[in-house]
């Protein structure tokens, strides 16, 4: 995909759910351009360093252990720590190089999904991670009311042509909803806010049953946390949330992530839901990401759509609130026909 900005976007990014991430195991990732290597220490936390072993350049992802909280490298047993600083080297025990170290990605994990900071510079956090279900105070909720989104509800598409910011730019196009969605109404855009990392959105979806056209049958209450993902309340007949995520793999390329937090049936304490509600969920809303992904795959981006009255001003101001995720210029790679 050919877009006139970087593909390494700064900002909190998923690269998983917690599930994948065994204590004890290394996992190699490539993200942002780099190969990373994620593990568990032996204490159970989640850490991302960068994968290339400061000694020799062994992939410390491919073949390398955890040893208590460092990773061990398999080629020539040096151990990094969560510091990322070398802890221990086999041939002089007693002497690790201290002025080696690996690049350390901040990680949180959250409601069972796994998230990373980047900066192109290595810069810590701007802003702090939101949380999934503290995100919207007027829906008071309880997480255990729901079913776990793993991994029953939830998507990954690997290496696919979008950029974050094609992902994003599905929130203040309504129009779409009709035909790439199927959708029997068009939705209204209700309402939008820049608050400094995020964009909030509104959108409302009339009521046919009604003669009243300001009468909603559903609301979706989205918030972007920069542009790495999406958190949206649905409120209506079925109250469940998602998160919809697009994670840069390298220019040209990134990974979709997608969970739903589905509630659970009165009485069910279950963590797993049952056939009837996998089926539904599977069937009316784990496809959506899918119907988008056919234009993504496809689509060349407009740097001056002539857009719909009801969708410009919107529009254009979430891409202008967009440059801000952007530390560093695009490459030649990045402008490059896909």
């Amino acid at each position: 995909m050919r877009v006139p900005f970087t593909w390494k976007v700064t900002g909190w990014f998923v690269i998983g759910w917690s599930q994948e991430f065994a204590i004890m195991q290394v996992r190699p990732l490539k993200y942002f351009g780099e190969d990373l290597v994620a593990y568990r220490g032996e204490s159970g936390e989640m850490h991302v360093t960068s994968a290339r072993c400061r000694h020799l350049g062994a992939h410390i992802g491919h073949g390398g252990k955890v040893v208590g909280d460092c990773v061990e490298c398999p080629f020539h047993g040096w151990q990094w720590g969560p510091d990322g600083v070398n802890k221990y080297r086999p041939d002089e025990p007693d002497r690790p190089n201290k002025l080696l170290k690996l690049r350390v990605f901040p990680v949180q994990e959250q409601y069972g999904l796994v998230f990373m900071w980047h900066h192109p510079e290595g810069k810590a956090p701007s802003w702090e991670l939101p949380d999934l279900f503290d995100k919207f105070p007027q829906f008071p909720t309880d997480r255990e009311a729901y079913y776990r989104p793993y991994p029953e509800f939830s998507r990954k598409s690997e290496h696919e042509p979008v950029h974050p910011q094609i992902v994003a730019e599905n929130g203040p196009d309504s129009a779409h909803f009709r035909y790439v969605h199927n959708a029997s109404v068009t939705p209204v855009s209700l309402n939008w806010e820049m608050v400094d990392n995020e964009w909030r959105f509104l959108t409302g979806w009339p009521d046919v049953r009604s003669d009243d056209p300001d009468k909603m049958a559903l609301f979706i209450h989205s918030h972007f946390s920069g542009l790495g993902f999406a958190i949206s309340a649905f409120e209506g007949s079925t109250n469940y949330r998602l998160i919809f995520a697009c994670t840069p793999v390298e220019d040209g390329y990134s990974d979709l992530f997608y969970s739903i937090w589905w509630p659970r049936n009165p009485g069910d304490e279950s963590d797993i839901p049952p056939d009837d509600i996998r089926e539904k969920v599977e069937r009316q809303y784990l496809v959506t990401v899918f119907e988008d992904l056919d234009i993504w795959r496809y689509q060349e981006y407009v740097e001056r759509p002539p857009l719909s009255r009801v969708d410009a001003k919107p529009y254009m101001a979430m891409r202008k609130w967009a440059t801000q995720f952007y530390d560093v210029p695009p490459t030649d790679d990045s402008m490059a026909a896909r």
